[in-house]
């Protein structure tokens, strides 16, 4: 025997869930199309367990699917139940199963608690690939509790699967499946919303109930819209759930029901919810799942927004979207409106351009124009099936899927400092070196964004080619502009610029020439003069103050060789003390510079 609760954590859940009576039946899935249902399963009872003399459950049952050639399997949902503890660990064909989502009711009698419960499984690929033939659920055990609940009868165990199959020569048709745990006695009320009833043709529900007795019959009725229904002799008008299977014919699915009944006569067309009623005033029925199929032609309009095209510093957008006719079973007309709305501000209505079949769609643009009132982060709303004003004007299954929201950030700019040109020493030439690297931070304004420095505007605004030394850079000639390229991340970018120039600065003079071609000295070198104070003149003199070299920026320097005046031994002149002159001729130095070199052999 599948000894139950064997670790901690069911033992808590059982501690949580042991203050939960029951769940109310609620809508779990809608299907809107060419959709019928169908019931298959089995009880574990081998007898009725209020006639019962040797108390027993089964642990394993059958049923037989067989559906058309031409239906398809859609949603095959699994429940299985049972009294006592839960047991949530059952085998369907031999596949083990744990549930998707479970329910608990429970009972308190004369003192006593009676548990039960029932699991929920879906179970479609699997009920796809075995399709018609034997199903068998195996491993439900509740061997453990049925002798204490021998004593209300309500010792029981069964199985079930709701199979949702299409079929393209049924009508257009909407089924809803609610499902949750309520019980009687002494009565339940359910509340079955969201149906759309246009045609009560054929109309039909279906229930899956535990507990029923055939031999209880104490003011047992079963009320749709106040309207007692029944299906006799299976289902008497006073004994509905009696453990019976009305898609069987078959009055021995002890302690277990799965009865389908018409009520074509108990909705009116334009209801949109309906109301049933089971009393029982000794019977104990657990109402677990309800299948309703009505016929319905409505469409059903979704809209979604693929993508959208924004501009800099620009409040025009334009918003590709796309308007669908999903699970539907009508076209969706033209000139359906969609309107537009910012942060819930109404901005617009286009419409739809064309009759969007079942299961179809329309693609569209529109532009739109963001106040400047709205932030440039708000909340794009597109809503289908509205005129403006929260109305619609067309009937749809659905009416609250109808909108779509979407943050939007208009594209701007990034805002920037203005950094100041930069000034270096020429190096001959307008040639400077240059460090412009703090102006990545001075720049910003936005601590976030990007920033590189380019060469052209051209390469700026194509972002190729980024200058990668902003430390050490170096200017072949100046002025010279530099671009700054500013990226947010958002698609915009900002471009401003600097200028680099250079400046004369001071010579520097040594002093001391030694000709002796050692590379050291061999020359009276001036740093920073050629070809950069290009009109400069330099005069040399010796001690008794005759001239005796001169040079300009097309000379070469010095060497010790005299130019000027009586040449000795090949124009060389003796070591000794000489006198410069060095005559800029720049704006920036009226006065020449002067001093004294020496001159060693």
């Amino acid at each position: 025997m599948k000894q139950l609760i064997q670790n901690a954590f069911i033992a808590s859940l059982l501690l949580i869930t042991s203050t939960i009576f029951g769940q109310d039946i609620s809508l779990f899935q809608q299907f809107n199309g060419r959709y019928d249902f169908v019931f298959i399963g089995n009880t574990l009872n081998p007898i009725e367990n209020s006639f019962q003399t040797t108390v027993s459950v089964l642990t394993s049952s059958s049923a037989q699917l067989s559906l058309n050639s031409n239906d398809q399997i859609e949603k095959a949902y699994l429940y299985w139940a049972g009294c006592g503890p839960v047991d949530f660990d059952v085998k369907l064909n031999g596949q083990p199963i744990r549930p998707d989502r479970t329910f608990i009711l429970q009972r308190l009698v004369s003192n006593l608690v009676f548990d039960y419960f029932s699991a929920f499984k879906e179970v479609t690929d699997q009920v796809q690939a075995t399709g018609n033939g034997n199903y068998t659920l195996s491993d439900l055990d509740v061997s453990a509790s049925i002798d204490f609940h021998s004593q209300r009868s309500t010792n029981f165990a069964g199985w079930a699967i709701i199979v949702i199959y299409k079929n393209q020569n049924l009508s257009l048709n909407q089924l809803n499946v609610y499902d949750g745990m309520q019980a009687v006695p002494d009565e339940v009320n359910i509340t079955l919303n969201s149906l759309n009833v246009i045609d009560n043709n054929d109309a039909k529900i279906g229930f899956l109930a535990w507990e029923g007795d055939s031999g209880i019959a104490v003011n047992e009725t079963l009320r749709i819209n106040g309207t007692p229904i029944g299906n006799p002799p299976l289902n008497p008008v006073n004994n509905a759930f009696n453990g019976t299977n009305s898609l069987t014919n078959s009055n021995v699915l002890y302690n277990m029901d799965l009865d389908v009944y018409p009520i074509q006569n108990n909705i009116s067309i334009g209801d949109t919810s309906a109301q049933i009623q089971l009393t029982s005033s000794q019977d104990f029925v657990m109402i677990n799942a309800i299948v309703t199929k009505l016929n319905s032609q409505l469409p059903d309009a979704m809209i979604g927004i693929n993508s959208i095209d924004k501009q800099c510093d620009s409040r025009s957008i334009i918003a590709h979207y796309k308007v669908i006719n999903p699970n539907s079973t009508a076209v969706l007309p033209s000139n359906t409106p969609i309107s537009i709305y910012a942060n819930n501000v109404y901005l617009r209505t286009i419409y739809t351009q064309t009759n969007i079949p079942i299961d179809g769609n329309e693609s569209g643009q529109v532009t739109v124009v963001i106040p400047n009132s709205i932030p440039t982060i708000f909340d794009l709303k597109l809503v289908v099936d509205d005129i403006g004003n929260g109305t619609g004007i067309v009937a749809e299954i659905n009416e609250i899927n109808n909108k779509y929201v979407t943050p939007v950030e208009l594209s701007v700019s990034p805002l920037f400092n203005i950094v100041p040109n930069i000034e270096s020493c020429n190096l001959g030439n307008s040639k400077g070196v240059f460090n412009f690297s703090d102006y990545e931070t001075l720049v910003k304004i936005n601590s976030s964004d990007a920033v590189s420095f380019f060469e052209s505007q051209v390469n700026a605004q194509n972002n190729v080619n980024p200058i990668l030394n902003s430390t050490n850079y170096i200017a072949l000639s100046t002025p010279k502009i530099i671009y700054i390229r500013l990226d947010n991340g958002g698609g915009c970018y900002s471009i401003t610029s600097f200028v680099l120039n250079t400046k004369n600065c001071p010579p520097v003079v040594n002093n001391f020439v030694s000709p002796d071609n050692d590379g050291y000295n061999d020359t009276f070198h001036i740093e920073g003069l050629k070809d950069i104070f290009l009109n400069h003149k330099i005069s040399i003199y010796n001690r008794w103050g005759k001239l005796v070299w001169t040079g300009n920026n097309n000379s070469n320097e010095w060497d010790g060789f005299a130019n000027n005046g009586l040449l000795i031994d090949e124009k060389q002149i003796p070591s000794g003390t000489y006198y410069y002159v060095i005559e800029l001729n720049d704006a920036e130095y009226n006065e020449p510079l002067t001093g004294y070199l020496y001159l060693t052999k």
